[in-house]
């Protein structure tokens, strides 16, 4: 007999083992429901943690340790202009542009002031991006400053590398900030290159193992910010890879980015410093030249950087786009790679549908989580029968993150999920622009012709059907 079973015989023969065991699960269930409930999280995202974690005696702890949504203090991010020195160069805007609600709003919730833009320009599919980043990347003279969850060590990985190594050559200063999980492909020698020109690489929440410290493991930075000489950006959702760039697979992400000019590029200046500084445990006065915060005349687009993460409670972005739901008069078109819609945003949506707006729902048929997919598949019936017309857009993969609400469009990092809303660090930017949005409208309208409408007599077999979707529904607090 192996010493394997024959300790499993004692444990076996040990008087009162079931009662022994029922109380360690009584005792388990006590402390990890106590700790749970502290979150102060929605009721049904509590209950499904504790239902979950109550069928994974002593596992579950390790999962909601490793995994479990945290909040995080600012005090322990070192975040927050206050924080970083960085407060003098937050207030931009005019009186008469705080003057509108969701501006204020937007400052209220992210300490970022309505501006304006000089110039914006929608860039579709890597296509439309790469060439635009590079051709910007090519004309730096002072710094280049990106921040990206994903960037592979492929094709278009190595050709941005190589062009900000002749950048770092020529004198400007590249900083590279990337998440250290979506980038966990890429190795030093990948980077060196860029680091012996000169070049700074940090990584956002490194997996470290801190004894008795829960990791940032679910907490990532999903920002995709790009900043040239204080007065060029770029804010989107498309990472840098292979995956996003259709002239290298037929199969690539369908998506969309912005490319911006003038003042509200020192917001996206701000949230990539503060996010470096964080990182990097930098001093503030590294950001200090005026290089870095040059003086640009306002712009004819109002244009307001939004920003959301778990060092907050505000729920920025989440908040923002379901005010701009509420308040549009005309249309509310939504598309998003990952639809798992809390109750406030599905209330939103139907209401406009039920009042009479054009409202549209853009998913993709199939995304790269059929989890997900199935979760998102489960609200099509209360949406149909609100009037929402429901499209699913394929066969690429859809990874477009939009909202157009009447001549006023949120575009950025963030998906409609509890995970972008509540877990990631996101960014995107909300325009209050009809010249603006009139070029996202006719964006979207191709998209709408490309992708299948969902009838309310969509198939509904119990099996392969009804019952997946409910299940994966159940899922959607922690999803």
């Amino acid at each position: 007999m192996t010493p394997l079973l024959e300790l499993w015989d004692r444990l076996v023969d040990l008087p009162r083992l079931g009662l022994y065991l029922g109380l360690a699960w009584a005792l388990y269930m006590v402390g990890l429901g106590v700790w749970i409930v502290l979150q102060k999280r929605e009721p049904v995202a509590t209950l499904s943690w504790l239902m979950s974690l109550a069928l994974l005696p002593y596992i579950g702890f390790v999962i909601y340790f490793l995994l479990g949504p945290q909040k995080i203090q600012r005090q322990r991010l070192r975040r927050g202009r206050s924080r970083t020195g960085m407060e003098q160069f937050s207030g931009l805007a005019g009186e008469e542009l705080k003057s509108v609600e969701l501006a204020r709003l937007g400052q209220s919730v992210t300490g970022l002031p309505p501006s304006t833009a000089a110039a914006v320009q929608w860039l579709v599919d890597g296509s439309g991006k790469y060439p635009a980043l590079l051709e910007a990347i090519a004309s730096a003279q002072h710094h280049i400053h990106l921040q990206y969850y994903i960037w592979m060590p492929d094709r278009t990985g190595k050709a941005f590398l190589e062009a900000l190594v002749e950048r770092a050559r020529a004198g400007v200063q590249v900083r590279l900030l990337l998440d250290a999980v979506g980038s966990g492909k890429i190795r030093r020698r990948h980077l060196q290159p860029l680091l012996d020109a000169g070049g700074q690489v940090c990584w956002f929440h490194p997996t470290k193992f801190r004894p008795f410290t829960r990791p940032w493991l679910n907490l990532r930075s999903h920002r995709k910010i790009v900043v040239i000489d204080g007065h060029t950006g770029f804010i989107g959702g498309m990472n840098i890879t292979d995956e996003e760039d259709e002239r290298l697979l037929p199969e690539a992400y369908r998506d969309l980015h912005l490319r911006v000019d003038g003042e509200v590029v020192r917001s996206l200046q701000l949230v990539f410093v503060e996010d470096w500084i964080y990182a990097d445990s930098c001093p503030a006065s590294d950001f200090g030249a005026p290089e870095y915060w040059p003086a640009c005349d306002p712009g004819p687009v109002r244009a307001q950087v939004l920003v959301s993460g778990p060092d907050s409670s505000w729920e920025a972005i989440h908040r923002l786009h379901v005010a701009a739901i509420h308040e549009a008069r005309r249309r509310v078109w939504l598309v998003t790679p990952y639809f798992v819609p809390g109750e406030a945003a599905r209330m939103a949506l139907t209401s406009a549908a039920l009042g009479g707006l054009d409202t549209r729902l853009l998913v993709p048929r199939w995304s790269d989580s059929r989890l997900v997919t199935l979760a998102a598949r489960s609200y099509f019936d209360e949406l149909l029968k609100a009037g929402v017309q429901v499209y699913e857009y394929g066969p690429r993969m859809l990874h477009t993150k939009a909202l157009l609400a009447d001549d006023l469009c949120i575009v950025g990092s963030a998906n409609f999920d509890h995970r972008s809303f509540r877990l990631n660090f996101e960014a995107s930017l909300m325009l209050q622009d009809a010249e603006s949005c009139a070029g996202l409208e006719q964006l979207l309208q191709g998209e709408f012709l490309r992708a299948r409408r969902v009838r309310l007599d969509r198939p509904s077999g119990l099996w392969r059907h009804r019952l997946p979707e409910a299940c994966a529904r159940l899922m959607s607090p922690l999803l």
